[in-house]
């Protein structure tokens, strides 16, 4: 199940922010696939670098969400970032969209830093930030459908159903992330608790920044 897009008839403005963060990402992606592993380590957020020396390592923790950990991870995050951010970024405004962007990536890998401060496997992905859009998209269009493709079929599915999809996804994924197993061995798995920390920033912020439900028509309402 792919979501392909939704209804934009409501949209006022092109998405500068969406297209640039998108751009961004991209960039970045070509710079880890040139760079390797070195550019890698160097840029994504590792908590037990950050618990070590906070200062020096704050700025991974705007990088590391421009950073992916190949390339489904990178085109998973894009479309979704592409379908769902352009309705958030018009509804709160550009620079308040960039500000609730970056600010659910960090929330999202301090939610992951609580639950794991002396790892040393990188985290890396735009995902939390992404779930925080989902969130706000959530609560600010409720009852918007979304086109997506199943097998050789387009259908008009809740936002919500399609948001369950993109958590499915990302939890067995297994990218871009940080996980222990059962002996306490460091593995590379997903954050779960990144996700939950930038959906649930964006929940917050979206009642910050007063997004809630704009009453938009669903599609084909």
């Amino acid at each position: 199940m792919f979501p392909i897009g939704d209804d934009n008839s409501g949209r006022h403005a092109t998405p500068v922010v969406t297209i640039a963060l998108i751009a961004i990402c991209a960039f970045v992606f070509f710079l880890q696939l040139q760079g390797g592993d070195e550019f890698t380590q160097t840029w994504a957020f590792t908590p037990a670098r950050f618990t070590a020396d906070p200062i020096g390592a704050a700025p991974t923790l705007i990088t590391a969400m421009f950073m992916h950990g190949g390339w489904a991870h990178f085109a998973g995050n894009m479309l979704y970032l592409w379908i769902f951010g352009d309705n958030v970024e018009d509804r709160l405004g550009k620079i308040p969209f960039l500000i609730f962007y970056l600010v659910c990536g960090i929330a999202a890998s301090f939610a992951q830093y609580a639950v794991s401060p002396g790892m040393n496997i990188p985290n890396l992905g735009a995902s939390g930030a992404i779930a925080g859009v989902l969130g706000a998209y959530i609560l600010m269009f409720p009852k918007a459908l979304v086109r997506v493709a199943i097998g050789y079929s387009v259908v008009a599915l809740p936002a919500i159903v399609v948001l369950g999809f993109w958590i499915a996804l990302q939890l067995f994924s297994g990218v871009g992330s940080i996980a222990t197993t059962s002996s306490g061995e460091e593995t590379g798995g997903v954050a779960y608790m990144a996700h939950v920390g930038g959906f649930v920033a964006g929940l917050a912020l979206t009642f910050l920044f007063g997004g809630r439900n704009t009453g938009r028509p669903s599609i084909g309402a």
